[in-house]
């Protein structure tokens, strides 16, 4: 079992651009007001290319696959979550909040895989659970501890938690459950993806403490983390508005491990917490401004791991 991969699948936009469907409980998006459609998916189409470029420059395999263009998927820059992939060559496939975000789940992305030597030996679908209103956004809403078996989630409105339960079950997780908040305009509201406040890497785990209000809950947590020998990068609310939390170690050329990272979740960072995650990686971060401004998503969220087998 490995925690990181070397293979990214990645979406380049056609259509970016604020999905007015995601943002009634995803806070972090706003409206680049006054600037035409086409010239927000342009600045979002160069900040996706610069970062796939950076991430090919450290040797990452990134599969790049366009998003089409008969279709309205402003968030098909976020593959992570409707799809993840697993090294026993099951791949899951998962129930979506906004209506035009389920369009995003093509079958063509999981052939281009298998023509790449990707082995899919079974399709986990979950998503008829979108019938019940029930939700569960893959690697958006689990973080997933692949070497301990453990799977990390922040219940929300886009994080069943019996839904949760049934994939652990299903793909062997141990299940570690909590709820996560923001303050959003002086009340408490619940983080709408898991991997905002949250990423397990190798050897440590860069995670807000202080979103999770419940004591016991964030004892439970910090517990399960450390008894799997990883370092706690601990985060304020304001570095992850800054998408501090939404980061992804991954595989370079020779197996050299990097934390990737957007630029202004670099510069939110204290010069400390730079230190402790270089003891464990190397960073690599890239300006994903317009992305994280309209999406409110960011580095983590545009790179869906891909660990399937090699045929």
């Amino acid at each position: 079992m490995q925690q990181t991969t070397n293979t990214i699948l990645m979406i380049r936009p056609v259509n970016f651009r604020m999905n007015e469907q995601t943002a009634v409980n995803n806070y972090y998006q706003k409206d680049l007001e006054n600037t035409l459609p086409k010239t927000v998916n342009a600045k979002a189409q160069q900040e996706f290319d610069t970062y796939v470029d950076k991430l090919r420059n450290i040797g990452v395999n990134v599969i790049v696959v366009n998003d089409t263009e008969d279709t309205d998927t402003p968030d098909s820059i976020f593959p992570n979550n409707w799809v993840s992939f697993h090294e026993n060559g099951n791949v899951g496939l998962y129930p979506m909040f906004a209506e035009n975000r389920r369009v995003e789940r093509r079958e063509d992305i999981l052939e281009t895989l298998e023509e790449n030597g990707f082995v899919i030996n079974n399709v986990i679908d979950y998503t008829t659970a979108e019938d019940e209103d029930i939700f569960l956004e893959g690697t958006g809403s689990v973080i997933l501890d692949r070497v301990n078996r453990k799977a990390y989630c922040a219940l929300s409105p886009r994080a069943d938690e019996d839904l949760f339960i049934e994939f652990c079950e299903d793909f062997e997780f141990f299940p570690v459950i909590f709820n996560a908040n923001q303050t959003v305009e002086g009340e408490r509201k619940a983080i709408y993806h898991t991997n905002v406040m949250m990423c397990v890497g190798e050897t440590f785990a860069v995670i807000c403490l202080s979103s999770i209000d419940d004591k016991k809950e964030r004892k439970n947590v910090l517990k399960h983390l450390k008894e799997d020998g990883k370092t706690i990068i601990d985060i304020t609310e304001d570095q992850v508005n800054n998408f501090a939390g939404n980061m992804l170690q991954v595989k370079g050329s020779d197996d050299t491990s990097y934390l990737i990272m957007s630029q202004s979740a670099f510069d939110s960072l204290t010069k400390q917490q730079i230190n402790t995650i270089e003891q464990h990686t190397k960073i690599l971060s890239s300006s994903l401004s317009t992305i994280e401004f309209c999406g409110g998503g960011s580095a983590r969220c545009m790179m869906a791991e891909v660990f399937l087998p090699k045929a």
